[in-house]
C-alpha cells in the first residue's frame, strides 16, 4: 500500500498509469531518476535538454511543506539561468548580499559576499524550497511542450532494485499495483535517508555531531532588513547557543535556534515551547503565525564513492552536510550540472563510460571541500570543551576591533563552487600572467559582455573563447564540436573580463566545459592542442 498522508506545498505530478504498467515485459530506458526533489529534477531536466529520454519516479505526487533548503547561491542561479529558470527564482527570491555576526548584545562584523560588480545574479536568494522545486518543475514542463523526453512519475515507489552490468531492474509500486520497469543507468537522488542507497547496502561515512538546531518559519511584518543575522551566545533567553535570523518571500521569516543535544523532541517541537523561544528573541507586542517547525541535527558525511555500476547517486542521497553555509541543496544542483552533461555524452556514444568516473572524482573532492568548511564551521558554532568555547570568544572579541581576526569567525562559511584542480579532464595552463580564479578546473566568472552577460554565451555545449584575438573557428573531434566565440575589446565595456579572464596577459584562448568550467586555456591558437584538450576533457585523454 502507498501511503497518502503528505502535506504538499504543490501538487506538480499527480499520479497516471504509465504505458509500462501494461507492458508484457520490463520496459528499458536509458536513465531513470529515482526522486523528484530539486536535484532529480535538475539532473532530469540537464539530461532532457540534452534530448535524453529520462524517467523521474518520485512516491509523492508534488512538494512538500516547509522551507527546509532556503538560501540558493548565484552559481545555482547561473546554472538555472543555463536550464532556463533563473530568472523565475530571482523574481521570487529575496535578494540579499550582506551579512552581520552579533555576539551577546553587539554587532562584530559585517561583510559583503559580493563585493564587485558585473555579475547577473546577486551573491544569494532566499526562496522557500518549494518554490525553488516548482520553478524547476514548471520549466520541465515548457521543455515537454517543445519534445524534451521528460516524463515524471508521481506516486510511484521503488521498492527494490537488481543491478547488472549494463542495466539496472526496479520494482516499482503505485496505486494500481506493482510493475517492472530497466534502466541502462539509474541515478539515485531520493535524499538523506536515500532508499536506494539501503537497497543497494550502502552506507555513508563521517561525522555526526551532538547538537540540534529548532527551525521556525513565521509569517510576521518586521522592521529587520534583508540580511543575514548570526549571534553567537544570543542576548535573548532561550534562544540557545547561537541564533540565525533569515527572511524569506511572502513575508515568512526564517529562525534556527541550537538547543543542545540532550532534548526531548516531541517537547521542542509543541507550539507554546516555540513560542517562548520566538516571544523571548521578537519582543513584546510582535504579531506572528507559526507557518512551520523541524528539528535537524548537524551531519557531515559523504559516500565513499558515488558510482556504483551502472547506478549514480547524486545531491544528499551521496552527501551530507549541516545546514549552516547552504551548502547542502547548492552542492547538490552542481553535482546534477556536473553529471548531466557527462552522462549525455556517454548515452549518445561521444564518449567513453569512464567519464562518468570523472563526476564521483570531481563532486568528491567537492563534497570533501564542503564537509571540511561545514565541520570547521560547526566546531567554531559549537565548541566542544571549555578551552574552546574560550578561544571562540577570543576570537569575537578580537574580530569586533581587528580585521585580521574576521576571517576566523565561521558563522557558517558560506557555498562557493568548487575548482576541480586535480581532475584528469584538465588541459593545459598556458596562459602566462592569467588570473589564477580562471585556471583550468575552475568555474568561470561572470562579466558584462556587449549587452548581456558572459554567462549567457557560456554552457551546455563546449565552447573555445577568444579574448583579445580571434578565436580559431569550431574545432571538432570524436563527435564533439567546441563552438567558436570571439570577444574583441569593445565588447567588454567594463574592462571586467579582461581582469578575470586575461590579467596580465594580452589576449587568450579558453576551452570551457558544457557546465561552464575551464578544461584549458592558452596564449595563442594552437588546433593540435585544443583537440588534444578537448578529448582529455571528453575521457578520451
Amino acid at each position: 500500500m502507498l501511503d497518502d498522508r503528505y502535506d504538499l506545498a504543490f501538487r506538480l505530478y499527480p499520479y497516471a498509469r504509465s504505458p509500462d504498467q501494461d507492458a508484457a515485459a520490463p520496459v528499458r530506458h536509458p536513465v531513470v531518476v529515482m526522486g523528484a526533489g530539486p536535484i532529480g529534477i535538475a539532473t532530469a531536466l540537464d539530461l532532457g535538454l540534452q534530448g535524453v529520454p529520462v524517467v523521474v519516479l518520485d512516491d509523492h505526487e508534488g512538494v512538500g511543506q516547509g522551507s527546509r533548503a532556503i538560501c540558493f547561491a548565484k552559481r545555482t542561479l547561473e546554472i538555472c539561468a543555463r536550464w532556463g529558470c533563473g530568472q523565475e527564482m530571482l523574481d521570487k527570491g529575496v535578494v540579499w548580499n550582506l551579512g552581520k555576526v552579533f555576539h551577546a548584545d553587539r554587532k562584530v562584523f559585517e561583510f559583503n559576499l559580493l563585493p564587485e560588480a558585473g555579475h547577473r545574479y546577486p551573491a544569494f536568494i532566499n526562496l522557500q524550497q518549494p518554490h525553488f522545486e516548482r520553478f524547476l518543475v514548471e520549466r520541465v514542463r515548457r521543455a515537454q511542450d517543445v519534445g524534451a523526453p521528460i516524463e515524471i512519475r508521481g506516486r510511484n515507489r521503488v521498492d527494490a532494485v537488481a543491478v547488472a552490468d549494463d542495466h539496472v531492474t526496479l520494482d516499482i509500486t503505485t496505486p494500481d499495483g506493482p510493475y517492472r520497469i530497466a534502466a541502462d543507468w539509474l541515478i539515485g537522488c531520493d535524499g538523506a535517508s536515500s532508499p536506494l542507497r539501503r537497497m543497494m547496502g550502502l552506507d555513508f561515512e563521517g561525522r555526526v555531531f551532538q547538537d540540534n538546531f529548532l527551525i521556525a518559519d513565521i509569517r510576521m511584518e518586521a522592521e529587520f532588513p534583508t540580511e543575514r543575522w548570526f549571534w553567537f551566545e544570543p542576548p535573548f533567553r532561550d534562544a540557545g547557543a547561537s541564533c540565525l535570523l533569515h527572511r524569506q518571500p511572502d513575508g515568512i521569516w526564517r529562525v534556527d535556534f541550537q538547543i543542545g543535544w540532550d532534548i526531548d523532541r516531541a517537547a521542542e517541537l509543541r507550539e507554546e515551547n516555540i513560542r517562548a523561544r520566538l516571544d523571548a528573541m521578537l519582543g513584546a507586542g510582535v504579531g506572528y503565525e507559526i507557518v512551520w517547525s523541524s528539528i535537524y541535527t548537524f551531519q557531515c558525511r559523504r559516500m565513499t564513492r558515488f558510482r556504483h555500476g551502472r547506478v549514480v547517486f547524486a545531491g544528499d542521497a551521496a552527501h551530507q552536510v549541516s545546514p549552516f553555509g547552504a551548502r547542502g541543496a547548492n552542492s547538490g544542483i552542481q553535482d546534477a550540472d556536473n553529471l548531466g552533461w557527462k552522462l549525455g555524452l556517454v548515452l549518445q556514444g561521444r564518449a567513453p563510460e569512464a567519464l562518468v568516473d570523472s563526476y564521483c572524482t570531481e563532486r568528491r573532492h567537492a563534497a570533501d571541500e564542503n564537509i571540511l568548511n561545514s565541520t570547521r564551521a560547526t566546531d567554531f558554532i559549537t565548541p566542544k570543551s571549555a578551552t574552546s568555547h574560550l578561544f571562540r570568544n577570543a576570537v569575537l572579541d578580537l574580530a569586533a576591533h581587528h580585521a585580521f581576526a574576521r576571517p576566523f569567525v565561521n558563522s557558517g562559511r558560506l557555498s562557493v563552487p568548487c575548482a576541480y584542480d586535480d581532475t584528469p579532464l584538465n588541459g593545459p595552463d598556458a596562459l602566462p600572467g592569467s588570473p589564477a580564479r580562471t585556471r583550468p578546473g575552475a568555474p568561470c566568472p561572470d562579466a558584462p559582455l556587449g549587452a548581456g552577460f558572459l554567462l549567457d554565451r557560456l554552457g551546455g555545449r563546449f565552447v573555445l573563447l577568444g579574448i583579445g584575438t580571434d578565436a580559431p573557428g569550431d574545432i571538432a573531434s570524436g563527435g564533439v564540436m567546441a563552438e567558436a566565440l570571439t570577444v574583441a575589446a569593445h565588447d567588454d565595456p567594463t574592462g571586467a573580463l579582461a581582469e578575470r579572464y586575461l590579467g596580465e596577459a594580452r589576449r587568450g584562448v579558453y576551452l570551457v566545459r558544457p557546465d561552464q568550467h575551464v578544461a584549458a586555456r592558452w596564449d595563442h591558437v594552437d588546433t593540435d592542442a585544443i583537440r588534444s584538450a578537448l578529448d582529455r576533457a571528453c575521457g578520451r585523454g
